[in-house]
């Protein structure tokens, strides 16, 4: 089994592109096949700077990996379109000779003259086929002499696909089934420009053809082009891929297809990285750079039109790939949900080893010049581990381990800070001076039970001391926030907050 990717380098990679990238590498790693990257650059006059090189970029951190492309060579080379150009020349003139296409010598101007003329008429045929190409200039209507004079002149020409006339289409698809098509509803598609370069259909058909594709996945607007593929593997004697078209990615509210315009209004990105316009300098926003974990995002697209068909909703890329069969991809559109987003990010950050997280957080505070140990970062990761949507989120909930608060929340203080708060945390200062051991279950049981000596309400002098030590009166277990800020530091935060409040 060997499947491809084939973007063209006409912007950023949409997270539309690279569902289909991620579809076809779980088919491919499921079936132990070949998974190939494809640049389409035939269209010149689209291409971005910079597109291709953010293409790999995107797919590389998303842990795409490739086992041929134009980084990794194979025995297909070259995998980049434009270096393609004498096999495609090579095979439009076998087209030519075999009668299945021919030479079009009509202008921008005598094309846009028929079409006017075919509305006026209200024909029901409104394109170049069968019909219309009796009109017009193109080697039905003109000798073999006038063509080839044409062509040695340099008068520009397009080579079309020499469409059959009524003939009934029955297309096989992996997701929808059967997909009948008559010939008479289909236009002759352009193949080849006489600036020796071919349309997507031609190089598409000819490339995956030579480079041995069996099964080709792709988005649901490529369906219109099913027709033409298969009639073109029919021309050159090829046995077709099979194909699968999957479903659009719809807008959080479920009307129409998910563009960049709903993630600026909405506020959440539609590219894996961050895009800057090369003409423009304008940024769009990508998944990386707000702080998504790679996993998440990928685990994320996967569930956008297709389901295990269990319960298990979080998976890492080698049980997508285990899972994953496209026979499940459902056939309507997939609604996409920034909030589930999130929480794929959640799930994925908590699986993430405690360690490994410890290890970003001494490297954080290190390049603040606060210095803390392993233990105590493991600690704080697993006090706040639930708790934290993104890696950045970690920093914030735990900073007040490190960092003393220099403020305090006002509804918090309002709320707890009494005419008899004073007095009570001095009391609470002068007997945890006097505890030597300050672990977490300690504190809690000795603590506890001298407010309760004092008959005072436990929340008369916890919120207090919390509001203190932390600013608020929110966080983890107040004793285990004790025994980690540490006796001293406590001590010296009661006694800050009695002066500064």
């Amino acid at each position: 089994m060997r499947l491809r990717f084939a973007p063209s380098p006409t912007g950023p990679l949409h997270i539309g592109g690279v569902r289909t990238a991620l579809f076809n590498y779980l088919l491919a790693k499921k079936n132990n096949g070949e998974f190939i990257l494809r640049i389409e650059d035939t269209d010149q006059t689209r291409y971005v700077e910079g597109a291709e090189n953010y293409i790999i970029e995107a797919l590389e951190w998303l842990g795409i990996e490739f086992d041929e492309s134009i980084i990794k060579g194979g025995k297909f080379a070259p995998y980049k379109q434009s270096e393609r150009r004498e096999i495609y020349q090579k095979h439009i003139q076998i087209l030519i000779e075999n009668g299945n296409a021919y030479y079009a010598f009509d202008t921008a101007d005598e094309l846009e003259q028929m079409r006017s003329r075919l509305q006026e008429q209200k024909s029901p045929v409104q394109h170049y086929n069968y019909v219309t190409r009796e009109q017009m200039k193109n080697s039905f209507t003109l000798s073999n002499q006038e063509v080839t004079t044409f062509i040695e002149k340099g008068k520009p020409y397009v080579v079309r696909f020499n469409m059959p006339q009524n003939k009934d289409l029955l297309l096989k698809d992996i997701i929808r089934g059967d997909v009948k098509v008559n010939t008479s509803t289909l236009d002759d598609k352009v193949l080849f420009k006489s600036d020796g370069l071919p349309t997507y259909h031609l190089a598409n058909i000819v490339d995956d053809h030579l480079m041995e594709i069996t099964h080709v996945i792709r988005g649901e607007e490529w369906l219109p082009s099913l027709p033409i593929h298969y009639l073109l593997y029919e021309a050159f004697g090829w046995t077709a891929p099979e194909f699968a078209h999957l479903p659009l990615i719809l807008k959080p509210n479920g009307k129409g297809k998910l563009s960049k315009r709903d993630g600026d209004q909405l506020g959440f990105p539609v590219f894996p990285i961050d895009w800057i316009d090369p003409k423009t300098n304008e940024k769009s926003a990508g998944y990386r750079e707000w702080g998504y974990s790679p996993q998440a995002v990928v685990n994320m697209l996967a569930f956008l039109g297709w389901n295990p068909g269990t319960e298990q909703e979080v998976f890492d890329i080698q049980q997508l790939i285990n899972a994953f069969e496209i026979s499940k991809v459902q056939k309507g559109g997939a609604k996409f949900d920034p909030e589930k987003t999130k929480w794929f990010n959640q799930q994925h950050l908590r699986l993430t080893d405690t360690n490994i997280l410890a290890h970003k957080l001494i490297e954080k505070y290190k390049s603040e010049d606060i210095s803390i140990s392993s233990k105590n970062a493991v600690k704080v990761i697993d006090l706040v581990k639930e708790r934290a949507i993104f890696e950045a989120d970690l920093f914030e909930l735990t900073s007040f381990f490190f960092i003393a608060p220099q403020e305090y929340n006002s509804k918090a203080l309002k709320k707890n800070w009494k005419e008899e708060t004073p007095e009570l945390i001095k009391k609470s200062i002068k007997f945890l001076s006097n505890i030597e051991d300050f672990s977490s279950k300690n504190l809690e049981e000795r603590f506890i039970n001298w407010i309760n000596e004092q008959e005072i309400g436990l929340g008369k002098i916890l919120n207090p001391v919390r509001l203190l030590l932390v600013g608020n009166t929110s966080g983890p277990h107040l004793f285990d926030i004790l025994e980690i800020v540490g006796k001293t530091e406590v001590i010296n935060r009661l006694n800050n907050g009695l002066r500064n409040i």
